[in-house]
């Protein structure tokens, strides 16, 4: 049994999640001889830190984050706090020689993210980002058929991520809706997982052209350490600004010659939290919503006429990763079983000493093609993607 000691940064819905799924790997995939340690949590705030510690069976907690890298039966570093810590915290696990998880979009800014993979790089640390939707059984099967060839060339993708969380205008005004703190809004929060889809599905992109708005221009104000960007306020509520997007679109031409479309918004009225992408080739195509996560549309006609329409396949475990949790045909996953898997892959990169994906490198991907879509907001026309990273 190979232990990995894990310190966790940021103790709020995701450092949760992220902790509980460390714990899990054990269990699901018991013949990897994996064992995560959750040695150390940290939050600024005491309460939540020691909640979190109590609850999820951490040896220590902290309100310094510091402490987390300094400890030295540390080996993962895990960050998931708010956008504007990203730099600093990466910078100082990196030195420390700490292999590093962050979660998306790694940084504020594109730039940020560039600044953040280098340091990484040259450090020669593990990374990992928490692209979490990658590992969907259902997706791994349409990227194995994209692989064998099975749709032909590939002609179109379309891909959208519709969520309700700032649809109400109630919504308190969380640090996701700041850009000091988050950077840009959906492009960083939402964007980045339809964008690393289609990278991971159809391949580099050459040029986008973009727009975004927002919708909500103000919000109530939260009381400090409390709340959400789910939580709601009162109409009487002190507001203040929105500062980040709720809305970008973007037209997308890939270098292998694949067009499409990506869209994504946190105030649209209706989708619930509506991930989804359609891929469309020569010989078929196929369609998955993360709403129906466990479903592939897929259409491969025979010739014969018979089977020409989509058929809906169901996730069983002669699909990726589904056996790990559940034994048989349509007994469904969820998004915290893909945080498991994703858990597995970074545990299984440190034990091994190997890179794998995605690490920083494939965020970097992400944003670049975001760094063409700002300056596409800009300038009103097709911007060519190119490479922001530091040599």
């Amino acid at each position: 049994m190979t232990t990995i000691g894990i310190g966790v940064i940021g103790m709020g819905w995701m450092g949760q999640v992220h902790s509980r799924s460390y714990s899990m790997v054990s269990q699901r995939f018991p013949d990897s001889d994996l064992n995560a340690r959750l040695v150390i949590c940290s939050d600024n705030v005491e309460e939540r830190a020691q909640k979190a510690q109590k609850m999820l069976g951490f040896e220590q907690s902290t309100t310094r984050w510091q402490d987390v890298i300094e400890h030295p039966d540390v080996q993962i570093v895990n960050i998931a706090t708010p956008n504007s810590l990203h730099v600093e915290i990466v910078k100082a696990a990196a030195e420390a020689g700490k292999h590093i998880f962050c979660e998306k979009p790694v940084g504020r800014i594109p730039k940020e993210t560039s600044q953040i993979e280098a340091i990484a790089r040259e450090a020669g640390v593990l990374t990992f980002v928490g692209f979490n939707y990658r590992w969907s059984p259902m997706v791994m099967h349409a990227k194995k058929l994209i692989a064998e060839g099975k749709l032909g060339d590939l002609t179109q993708f379309r891909g959208r991520f519709f969520s309700m969380y700032g649809s109400d205008p109630m919504g308190l005004l969380s640090w996701r809706f700041d850009k000091n703190i988050s950077g840009y809004g959906v492009l960083g929060d939402i964007m980045a997982h339809v964008m690393d889809m289609a990278l991971f599905l159809t391949g580099p992109v050459k040029r986008v052209v973009s727009n975004s708005h927002t919708f909500i221009p103000e919000r109530p104000k939260p009381i400090p350490g409390k709340g959400t960007h789910y939580s709601v306020g009162q109409p009487d509520d002190p507001k203040g600004p929105v500062t980040n997007e709720d809305y970008v679109g973007a037209l997308v031409e890939f270098e292998n010659g694949v067009r499409g479309s990506v869209e994504v918004s946190r105030t649209i009225f209706g989708p619930k939290n509506q991930f989804g992408f359609e891929i469309n080739g020569t010989k078929g195509a196929m369609n998955w919503d993360f709403e129906r996560m466990n479903e592939l549309q897929l259409y491969l006609p025979t010739g014969d006429g018979y089977h020409d329409g989509f058929i809906r396949l169901v996730s069983g475990d002669q699909y990726p990763y589904h056996g790990n949790f559940n034994p048989g045909e349509g007994s469904g996953l969820g998004y915290e079983d893909m945080k498991v898997i994703e858990a597995y892959h970074f545990l299984k990169s440190v034990a091994e000493g190997e890179q794998t994906q995605p690490g920083f490198r494939e965020v970097l991907d992400v944003a670049e093609v975001h760094d063409a879509m700002v300056r596409s907001w800009d300038s009103g026309t097709w911007e060519d993607v190119t490479s922001i990273a530091i040599d």
